[in-house]
């Protein structure tokens, strides 16, 4: 699977990419707060970051095909206004709230902390792709004895497990978490990777306009899906970098291995060994 990486504002970039030729696309944009990613990219006021949003969006849209799928993160300052405009183009499926788990210490005296982000999930069409048995999440050993009546045994949602719901309790990573890298809205691979197999067919095309980390660089490569990224950040740039190499290396080593228990089993069985 190819990944093409492109140290680049995507305003400019994504005019390289065909029309209706990517299957999904995962956007994490800068959520218009003030955060430091090295440039002004998030230190827009309330309707230039309106603005931008829009034009983003609308040069991101023509590239999906008939069927393919949007996940946009935002957060609640600019959620209903950004999810307003991109319905005006697209069908939305679902509002997905990520609980970031954040722990019960500090905060706001004035306020009720705020501990999500909020998902936008829209679609171009109604024959939109969705593998939910690829991310079905397995019932536990206690519900599985709890629904042991006759009425339950052989019924196959018991087995392969539940679809997922629109609230995701994944905890934000901490600067101690193994995933980690130097990005300070780095999101965890577990949310980006149920997006690409539950909205993106093996083989299909992940676009991403805002790699910041590569989460999702990452999740297309260990997945079996070709991946085209823009991220504006030199240093960030470097990171993805790393990180898809990182994933192609573990590959390599992963069908090496795999390749010389081959050859020795097929040596000792007396047919041809592998070179």
């Amino acid at each position: 699977m190819t990944s093409l990486l492109y140290n680049e504002d995507a305003l400019v970039g994504v005019r390289r990419i065909a029309d209706a030729s990517v299957d999904l696309v995962i956007a994490d944009p800068p959520y218009g707060l003030g955060k430091d990613y090295g440039n002004d990219s998030d230190r827009l006021g309330a309707q230039e970051y309106l603005a931008w949003s829009e034009r983003w969006l609308d040069a991101v849209a023509p590239k999906l095909t008939a069927n393919g799928s949007l996940y946009v993160f935002l957060t609640w300052q600019h959620s209903p206004e950004v999810f307003s405009h991109i319905k005006t183009r697209f069908t939305m499926v679902n509002e997905i709230i990520w609980d970031r788990r954040v722990p019960s210490m500090g905060g706001s005296t004035r306020k009720f902390s705020s501990v999500h982000d909020n998902i936008g999930f829209f679609v171009k069409s109604r024959d939109y792709y969705f593998d939910v048995d690829a991310v079905r999440i397995p019932y536990d050993a206690e519900t599985k004895k709890a629904r042991s009546r006759s009425i339950f045994v052989g019924k196959k949602w018991l087995e392969v497990g539940y679809n997922p719901k629109d609230v995701w309790s994944v905890s934000r990573l901490h600067r101690q978490h193994a995933e980690r890298a130097d990005h300070p809205t780095q999101k965890p691979l577990e949310i980006v990777e149920r997006m690409v197999l539950a909205s993106c067919p093996p083989g299909g095309t992940v676009l991403d306009p805002f790699m910041g980390s590569g989460t999702s660089a990452v999740a297309a490569a260990r997945h079996g899906r070709h991946f085209v990224g823009f991220e504006l950040n030199p240093d960030y740039f470097a990171i993805v970098q790393s990180r898809v190499a990182a994933v192609a290396t573990g590959q390599m080593r992963l069908a090496l291995q795999e390749h010389e228990t081959a050859s020795v089993r097929l040596d000792r069985t007396g047919a041809a060994a592998f070179d």
